[in-house]
């Protein structure tokens, strides 16, 4: 598979792909009592928010995958509160500092934690879509377009950076090329086999012509 693209811009998932967001669930169920949950807690809670389609309160949605998974609905409040811990992955900072495309990155989250995100990172983007504005949770096609509308860039020329595998089939529909970065090597799903696949971002400024 050629691992090189032709683009004009660059679309990030946030929570994954940049950010190192499943550290924060693991701590916050530790501290809680219940250390090792986070990783269970943080994929059903966002098995709620993928099969959201239009917009719900993202708060809420973390409280019912807590619930499912026998933990207090209301450490759902607790990571919403802590969201300036959030980090980059070690690689990303790097990589963005090499990429001289527009950047923007639609991410499953309110949009003060979508903002509260592209602080931390350097404020590299030059959209920011949230799942609020957009109106809709991805895989929704709808925070897809709005990136694309605010980039100004047709759908074949935005590369998407997937940091869950739920991403891939939605950025691959509305006709994007896509990257997965597949941090736990996790299995890989049917939908991903135009995608290219990679372990870590490091690379990626050397994959974009």
């Amino acid at each position: 598979m050629d691992r090189s693209f032709r683009v004009r811009a660059v679309c990030f998932d946030l929570l994954t792909a940049l950010l190192d967001s499943w550290s924060l669930w693991e701590r916050v169920a530790a501290e809680a009592g219940t250390p090792g949950r986070g990783q269970q807690w943080r994929s059903t809670a966002l098995r709620y928010v993928t099969g959201s389609g239009d917009y719900r309160p993202y708060e809420q949605l973390i409280a019912e995958g807590a619930r499912e998974v026998g933990l207090p609905p209301d450490l759902a409040g607790q990571i919403l509160a802590r969201w300036r811990e959030l980090r980059p992955w070690p690689e990303v900072p790097a990589m963005l500092d090499r990429l001289s495309l527009p950047l923007a990155t639609a991410t499953n989250c309110p949009d003060s934690l979508a903002q509260m995100g592209a602080v931390t990172l350097g404020n590299p983007f030059a959209v920011v879509v949230s799942a609020e504005r957009a109106g809709a949770y991805k895989p929704d096609p709808r925070p897809y377009h709005l990136a694309l509308e605010e980039l100004g860039f047709p759908p074949a020329d935005v590369l998407f950076v997937a940091g869950s595998a739920h991403d891939i089939g939605g950025a691959l529909a509305v006709g994007m090329p896509v990257v997965w970065v597949n941090r736990l090597n996790l299995p890989v799903p049917p939908e991903a086999a135009s995608a290219v696949i990679v372990s870590n971002l490091s690379a990626l400024p050397d994959m974009i012509r």
